[in-house]
């Protein structure tokens, strides 16, 4: 204890209204009654309806004080002190009061200053330097991310709480034998002897180490002097064959240049060959199309013209199917009818009555010939017209093929002889 701790405890507790006048000679004795009142009204101060016993008969009483004044200062403040020296309650005991005063005292001290300056500065506009914080900026970004490090370590090992208590109890409740306790620090012991001699013959050897370290680099720096004369002897000297080597390789460049131009000029000419074929086929294709456009509608042209030959024909049959009538009608009052051979005619429609013991037959035909033959002959027509237009598509299809084989062979012929003219001129 010093002078001076005495003094400013006692002129903070005066400060901050403690009711009792503390003396310097006070503290030259163990006076724990002082020390424990002045404990609580500190504790009252901080935190006004804080739990604290009052009894200081016994010792036991004393200790469970001191312990809690100091718990709750951890928790509430985050002031550590030390409770023998609290409990001693000499001057030591100031040393650990001044920490729990020197914080109430700035406390009161900053508030005095800050309202004191409220009042004198009412009508000025609030000024803010953050010029001066930069250096408190810095600091509260590396204890916020701190603070964030240690939640989420913390959030974790609590995690592991549940797991870890129950094994912690299991170890606390099992009884330790004095027998095993003596052989596992023996076991101790010797490896920590062990690992002190491996220790100490390092230690000694340490000498000898850098010797032989040192003629190794030497060593190597020997070597490494000999391979930079021998690389600058050998980037000196030139090969014989170096020349033509050069020669050969810029002959080499004209031919893969050359090589490339060729297989370019290739490449292109196969492409617009396939292209041409390709317009060619799609030409083919719409000739084609326009010969079968052309051949269907000459068909529709010639049904269209049998459909109206055979009406006209039809009209015809009427008419002489009522000349026939009469006809008939005479003769039957004549001669008495016999069974006639059905009479039919290509292209012509008749018609028939079953036959009786007592009943005529009629025959029914036209006396026009000329225009059955004239059906026959455009029936004919007909197929004819649809073979040749077969035929002509067929004679089209042909040339096609034809063309198209013919156009592959001069292909390949063409490819043949540019692969032949580039080995040759390699």
């Amino acid at each position: 204890m010093s002078y001076k701790d005495l003094r400013s405890l006692t002129e903070m507790m005066r400060a901050l209204g403690y009711p009792r006048l503390i003396s310097l000679e006070n503290f030259r004795q163990p006076n724990f009654g002082l020390v424990a009142e002045m404990m609580i009204w500190l504790v009252k101060r901080f935190e006004p309806n804080a739990d604290l016993p009052t009894e200081l008969d016994t010792e036991q009483d004393r200790v469970i004080l001191v312990r809690s004044v100091v718990q709750f200062m951890a928790n509430k403040a985050h002031i550590k002190l030390n409770p023998k020296k609290l409990y001693q309650a000499d001057g030591y005991a100031v040393k650990e009061l001044i920490k729990v005063t020197s914080v109430l005292y700035n406390a009161m001290k900053g508030n005095a200053l800050t309202s004191g300056d409220d009042e004198t500065n009412d009508t000025d506009l609030p000024t803010f330097d953050i010029g001066s914080k930069l250096s408190q900026l810095k600091q509260t970004r590396k204890l916020g991310s701190k603070i964030t490090m240690k939640g989420a370590t913390l959030y974790d090992l609590l995690g592991k709480e549940i797991d870890l208590r129950e094994k912690r109890q299991a170890v606390l409740a099992k009884n330790l034998e004095i027998q095993d306790v003596e052989v596992g620090l023996r076991n101790s012991i010797k490896m920590v002897d062990t690992e002190i001699k491996k220790v100490q013959h390092n230690i000694e050897n340490v000498q000898s180490n850098e010797s032989a370290l040192d003629a190794k680099i030497e060593k190597k720096k020997v070597e490494l002097d000999r391979n930079q004369k021998r690389l600058l002897t050998l980037k000196k000297v030139r090969p014989a064959f170096m020349d033509e080597y050069e020669k050969l390789e810029v002959e080499l460049k004209k031919c893969y240049d050359e090589y490339m131009l060729r297989f370019r000029s290739l490449t292109y000419l196969e492409q617009q060959i396939d292209e041409f074929e390709r317009v060619e086929q799609e030409r083919m294709e719409e000739r084609q199309n326009a010969t079968r456009k052309i051949i269907e509608r000459m068909k529709q042209d010639e049904n269209t013209k049998a459909s109206e030959d055979m009406l006209s024909d039809g009209e015809d049959l009427d008419d002489t199917e009522d000349e026939e009538d009469e006809v008939v009608d005479t003769r039957e009052t004549r001669v008495p009818s016999k069974p006639e051979p059905e009479q039919r005619r290509p292209g012509k429609s008749a018609r028939n009555r079953p036959a009786g013991p007592n009943s005529n037959r009629r025959v029914y035909g036209s006396m026009t010939g000329g225009e059955d033959d004239d059906s026959l002959d455009s029936d004919s027509d007909m197929l004819l017209d649809e073979d040749s237009a077969d035929s002509e598509e067929l004679e089209v299809n042909e040339m096609a093929a034809a063309e198209l084989k013919n156009r592959k062979s001069a292909k390949a012929k063409l490819v043949t002889q540019a692969a032949e003219n580039s080995d040759g001129d390699f």
